[in-house]
């Protein structure tokens, strides 16, 4: 069922309330997806328009956006978006970005010392952004009172041990140093591998190939499903497409691998998916269709203010 008041819907004993940082034209097409086929973008206009595609522009269409579950008496974060004022000079979109991501969090009812867990489900700088804030020149937790639940593979690959992704991006460096050594110093940060049981509805998984460490949280409550997929997904053109990486993906064929199962897995169990950075409806059960799979139902949600931010 869904509330009026924010957007927000009950799965079981689960509460899952939408808060979005940005959403907004963000790469050409095939430059996110450089496997698919303007061919694949075209034959699937009809439900890629809006939401997912501006094709005079041929445009992605995504968003940056944190999942609020109210579980077992406890508020989890999935993901922190990119945050404010962080030296992203490799993303101009969000370098110095300035937005009203808290404010937006405090409508949906939370307050940063009312966090209990936040699952990074990997450490690139669009999931961890306001793992901390700027005070007054030094960059702390946001949420004072929660675990952060950091998959230990993500850790050690960008972290310093591995000279911060292998020297690959400078943006890599700068996220660590700003976003997740912070929640270390701090002895907030949980490091997890394989399987991690937060509660008796949310279990995260590995789940690589986007990262070493990405991963996805499943939900399991009343008799219903949902599987939060992280980056395993950035466009709708990748379930029908489970071949098609991002250009983010870090190891392709792992990649592709991961997101079939992974889309597998929802399809039989009939799991509501919700991907980091689908716009539009920003979720939905999918079903197989002979050898791949189709959208089959879009969640629904009540309407919600325009989002944006300014840069600074």
């Amino acid at each position: 069922m869904t509330s009026e008041s924010k957007q927000s819907l009950v799965l079981g004993d689960v509460e899952i309330i939408r808060v979005v940082e940005w959403q907004g034209a963000f790469a050409p097409a095939r430059g996110l997806l450089a496997d698919s086929t303007a061919r694949m973008w075209q034959d699937n206009e009809a439900w890629l328009v809006p939401d997912h595609w501006h094709p005079d522009e041929d445009a992605a269409v995504m968003a940056l956006q944190t999942w609020v579950l109210r579980s077992a008496g406890r508020t989890v974060l999935v993901d922190t978006g990119v945050g404010n004022g962080r030296e992203r000079p490799h993303a101009p979109q969000f370098h110095h970005w300035q937005g009203d991501f808290l404010g937006r969090l405090a409508a949906a009812g939370v307050r940063p010392e009312d966090v209990d867990v936040v699952v990074n489900t990997h450490l690139h700088a669009d999931h961890v952004g306001w793992n901390t804030h700027d005070a007054a020149g030094e960059w702390l937790p946001t949420f004072p009172n929660a675990r952060y639940l950091i998959p230990e593979a993500d850790d050690f690959h960008f972290g310093p041990r591995n000279s911060h992704g292998g020297g690959l991006r400078p943006d890599d460096r700068l996220m660590y140093e700003d976003s997740v050594a912070p929640v270390h110093r701090s002895g907030q940060a949980v490091l997890w591998d394989g399987v991690h049981r937060i509660d008796e509805h949310l279990t995260l998984e590995s789940a690589p190939g986007h990262t070493p460490g990405s991963a996805v949280l499943r939900v399991a409550s009343g008799g219903e499903r949902a599987v939060f997929v992280g980056d395993l997904l950035h466009s709708p053109v990748q379930i029908l497409a489970p071949s098609c990486n991002s250009c983010f993906c870090l190891d392709a064929d792992q990649a592709a691998a991961t997101r079939r199962r992974i889309l597998e897995q929802a399809a039989d169990g009939r799991e509501l998916v919700f991907p980091a950075h689908f716009a539009g409806s920003g979720a939905l059960e999918i079903r197989r269709e002979a050898d791949t799979f189709i959208p089959a139902r879009w969640a629904s949600w009540p309407a919600s203010e325009a989002t944006g931010g300014r840069r600074a």
